[in-house]
C-alpha cells in the first residue's frame, strides 16, 4: 500500500442534517476513484461507510465511519458522519480529525437543524466549510433558493463555485465558475462527464458570477485587489492561490452543485477537495503538552500524538481503534502512551479503512487516518503519544443522556451475556450509559434519543445473540416530609431467654435541601453512648422505602432526645428496631408528601412547529423558562417533570417531521401535585401486592 505523504492528504468530513446523501456522496466519490468497481447505493443496502446491519436495514447513518479515494495522485480521507440529532456526538468526533467540513444541504429542504449545529461546531473549531447542495435532481430542488438561505444566514462570504445546468428532474451538470467550462453528466450513474460549451440561457449569469467570485477573492489581499483592479480580471494561479487561502481562513465558503445518487457533479468537487482543502500540514491542533496549553504542529519531526476518535467492536478482530496522526510518523509494532490510563500499549498492524475492511500499512504520516487493533485500555476520545511523553488533545465533550429505559433479558440466564455485550457496545459509543437504579434495582440504559436505545437492543440481539425486554423505568421519585412530629416508640419482645428492649425519643422536622441529619441530644445516660448509632442506622433503613409509596425519604431532620434500656434484654439490634418504628410513626405524622424529578430541556424545533411544541410541553405540565429563534429554528427553554418526558422523543419526531431535537438534564425535586400523589401512590401499593 502507498504511504501517503502529509502534502498529499486530504481529510474532509462530509457532515448534514439526515437524509442529504452524505452516504451517498461518500459512494459515489469512491467509484469515482476506483476504490469499488460500480456505484453503491443506500437503497441497496450496500455501501462502503454503512456497513452495520442496522444501518443498512434502516437507510440511516448511525456510526461515523471512514474510506478513502484516490484522486488526483492524493488521498482523500472521507469521514462519513450521522445527520441524525440524536447521533451528534459521533459526527463531532468525525469533525474532529477532519480538517475541513464538506457540509451537505438538501436543494429541497434547505438549511436544518443538523446543518447549523455542524456549521456551529466548525465555527467553534476554526475549520474550513464548503458546502453541497445536493439532490438536486429531486422535485422542488432550487439551487439559487438554497444559497440565497446559506447566504442570509452565514454571510456573503458563501459563495457559489458553479451554476447548475438545470435543476430537478431536468439536472445534468454545472457550470465551473473558476475555468469557465461547464460539463453534463449521464443519469445512469457512471460519471462520465463531457466537457460543453455553457447554455446560452446561463451565459450571462455565469460570466456575472465569476465576476462575483473574482471580486470576493480580490477582496482578502490587497496586493491581489490592487492587481484585480489595473487588470479588471485574475489569473487563473491568483485566483486559485488567493481562493484557497480565502477558503482556509474561513473567509470564504464555496458552494457546489450534486446529485450524488446519480454520480452528477462529483468529479469537479473532488477536484476542489485536492485543490482547495488545506492540507494536514496547514493546520495545528490545541493540545496540553506536559501540562501547558499549546498548538502543536503537524509534522514528521514533532513528538507523536495521536486521537481515537471512534471505537469499533468487532465480533471477529475484537476492538479496532480508528485513529488520526497529529505529529510524527508511527509505524507498527511501536509502544506508546495513554495518558489518561497512565499504562503503555503496543500497536499492532496499523490499517487504511475502506469502511469496515482494513488494509494493512507499514507506517501512518502526520495527519493521515488509520487503525490500530486490540489495544487493551485505550478508549474513544483517548490520546496516544510516544512513551513517557504527556500530550493530551482535548476529547469531544459527551453529553448527558436525554431519555432512559429499562432492560431485562428475556431469559434469566443471560444476563452475565447482555453485560459483557452492553460494556462492548458501550465502547463503540461512549454516549451509551449503563447503570442500575440503587433505587429502584432496574438496570438502566440511557441515550440521546428512543431511537438511540432501540438501535442498541436491536445490535444486542443480531450481533450478540441476546433477546431483551425494554420498558418505560420507574420514575425515581422521592418522599419528604413538610411538618414536625414529637414521637417515643418502644420495641419489647420476650420469647424465653434473653429478650430485646428499646425505647426511644425523637423529634423529625423538615430540612429542606439539606439532606438527612441525624442529631444526638441525649444528656446523662437514658441510653448508652453505643446504642445511639443503631438509632440512627435503623431510622436510615427505614428512610430507604419511605412511608407512603415504597420511595426513599429525604430532606429531613431527627433529634434523639431520650429513650430507655434494659439492663440484660437491650442491645444494638433491639434499638435499631425501635429506630424503624420511630421513623415510620413520626414520618406518618409529619404530613409526608411525594417529591418528582424535574428536567431541565432545550428543545429545537423549526419556527413554524414552535406553536405545537409550545402546546405540547404545556400539556406535559411544563414551565416555560425562555426561548429564542435565529434563522428559523426556535430553541424553547423549559422545565418538564421526568414523568411526562419519558414518551417525549416520538412525540417530538413526528410533530417536527423529524426536524426538531431535545436536549434534557436534572434540574431538581419539586413537590408532585396532589392529584397525581394519589395515583403514584395506589400505583406503588398495587406492585408491592403483586411481588407479595
Amino acid at each position: 500500500m502507498t504511504v501517503y505523504s502529509t502534502d498529499k492528504i486530504r481529510n474532509v468530513a462530509l457532515t448534514g442534517h439526515s437524509d442529504t446523501g452524505k452516504t451517498s456522496l461518500a459512494a459515489a466519490m469512491l467509484f469515482n476513484a476506483g476504490a469499488v468497481n460500480r456505484l453503491l447505493s443506500v437503497d441497496d443496502g450496500n455501501t462502503l461507510t454503512d456497513f452495520d446491519e442496522d444501518e443498512r436495514e434502516r437507510k440511516i447513518t448511525i456510526n461515523t465511519a471512514v474510506a478513502y479515494a484516490e484522486h488526483k495522485g492524493y488521498k482523500i480521507n472521507i469521514i462519513d458522519t450521522p445527520g441524525y440529532g440524536i447521533y451528534t456526538t459521533d459526527a463531532l468526533q468525525g469533525l474532529r480529525v477532519a480538517d475541513a467540513n464538506l457540509l451537505l444541504v438538501s436543494a429541497v429542504g434547505g438549511i436544518e437543524v443538523q446543518t447549523q449545529k455542524m456549521w456551529k461546531a466548525s465555527q467553534k473549531e476554526g475549520m474550513p466549510v464548503l458546502f453541497a447542495v445536493n439532490l438536486m435532481d429531486r422535485d422542488r430542488a432550487s439551487f439559487g433558493r438554497t444559497l440565497e438561505a446559506l447566504q442570509n444566514k452565514y454571510g456573503r462570504g458563501v459563495t457559489p463555485m458553479q451554476l447548475p445546468i438545470g435543476e430537478e428532474g431536468d439536472f445534468e451538470g454545472v457550470v465551473d465558475l473558476l475555468s469557465g467550462q461547464a460539463y453534463t453528466w449521464p443519469k445512469d450513474g457512471s460519471g462520465e462527464a463531457t466537457a460543453v460549451d455553457t447554455p446560452a440561457n446561463l451565459a450571462d449569469e455565469a460570466a456575472s458570477a465569476r465576476e462575483a467570485l473574482m471580486e470576493m477573492v480580490a477582496e482578502q489581499d490587497e496586493a491581489t485587489m490592487e492587481k484585480y483592479l489595473e487588470e479588471g480580471e485574475l489569473d487563473a494561479e491568483t485566483l486559485a492561490s488567493g481562493l484557497k487561502k480565502a477558503i482556509a481562513d474561513r473567509e470564504l465558503f464555496p458552494v457546489f452543485a450534486t446529485a450524488a445518487a446519480k454520480n452528477i457533479g462529483i468529479q469537479p468537487l473532488m477536484d476542489a477537495l485536492v485543490d482547495l482543502v488545506p492540507s494536514p500540514e496547514k493546520q495545528a491542533v490545541k493540545a496540553t503538552v506536559e501540562g501547558e496549553e499549546q498548538e502543536l504542529a503537524i509534522n514528521t519531526d514533532g513528538p507523536f500524538a495521536a486521537y481515537v476518535f471512534k471505537t469499533i467492536s468487532d465480533p471477529f478482530a475484537g476492538r479496532i481503534s480508528l485513529i488520526r496522526v497529529y505529529s510524527g510518523g508511527i509505524n507498527s509494532d511501536a509502544t506508546v502512551s495513554n495518558p489518561r490510563s497512565g499504562n503503555t500499549e503496543r500497536l499492532g498492524a496499523l490499517s487504511l479503512i475502506q469502511g469496515k475492511e482494513m488494509e494493512h500499512v507499514s507506517e501512518l504520516a502526520p495527519g493521515d487516518i488509520g487503525a490500530v487493533p486490540k489495544l487493551k485500555d485505550t478508549k474513544t476520545g483517548d490520546t496516544l503519544c510516544q512513551a513517557k511523553a504527556s500530550i493530551v488533545i482535548p476529547p469531544v465533550k459527551i453529553p448527558e443522556a436525554a431519555i432512559s429505559f429499562a432492560l431485562e433479558p428475556k431469559s434469566k440466564g443471560d444476563e452475565d451475556k447482555m453485560a459483557t455485550a452492553l460494556r462492548k457496545i458501550q465502547e463503540e459509543d461512549p454516549t451509551i450509559k449503563i447503570g442500575r437504579d440503587p433505587q429502584t434495582k432496574e438496570m438502566l440504559i440511557s441515550g440521546t434519543g428512543q431511537l438511540h436505545v432501540e438501535v442498541v437492543v436491536s445490535k444486542l440481539k443480531k450481533r450478540y445473540k441476546v433477546d431483551v425486554l425494554l420498558h418505560q423505568p420507574k420514575v425515581p421519585y422521592r418522599e419528604t416530609i413538610t411538618a414536625s412530629a414529637e414521637v417515643t416508640t418502644r420495641h419489647k419482645k420476650q420469647t424465653g431467654g434473653s429478650g430485646q428492649f428499646a425505647e426511644c425519643k425523637i423529634i423529625m422536622e423538615p430540612n429542606p435541601g439539606k439532606g438527612y441529619e441525624f442529631i444526638d441530644k441525649i444528656f446523662g445516660g437514658s441510653i448508652s453512648q453505643g446504642y445511639r448509632p443503631a438509632v440512627d442506622k435503623g431510622i436510615q433503613e427505614a428512610a430507604d422505602r419511605g412511608v407512603l409509596a415504597g420511595y426513599p425519604m429525604v430532606d429531613y431532620k431527627v433529634t434523639l432526645i431520650d429513650g430507655k434500656e434494659h439492663a440484660v434484654d437491650s442491645s444494638e439490634m433491639a434499638f435499631k428496631i425501635a429506630g424503624r418504628k420511630a421513623f415510620k410513626e413520626a414520618a406518618s405524622k409529619c404530613k409526608p408528601t411525594l417529591l418528582e424529578p424535574v428536567m431541565r430541556i432545550e428543545v429545537y424545533t423549526p419556527e413554524d412547529n414552535m406553536g405545537d411544541v409550545m402546546g405540547d410541553l404545556n400539556s406535559r405540565r411544563g414551565r416555560m423558562q425562555g426561548m429564542d429563534t435565529e434563522d428559523g429554528v426556535t430553541t424553547i427553554r423549559a422545565q418538564v417533570p421526568l414523568a411526562e418526558m419519558l414518551t417525549y422523543a416520538p412525540t417530538l419526531r413526528s410533530i417536527t417531521g423529524g426536524r426538531g431535537d431535545y436536549h434534557m438534564e436534572l434540574a431538581g425535586y419539586v413537590e408532585v401535585p396532589k392529584q397525581f400523589q394519589e395515583k403514584i401512590i395506589a400505583a406503588a401499593n398495587l406492585e408491592d401486592e403483586d411481588e407479595d
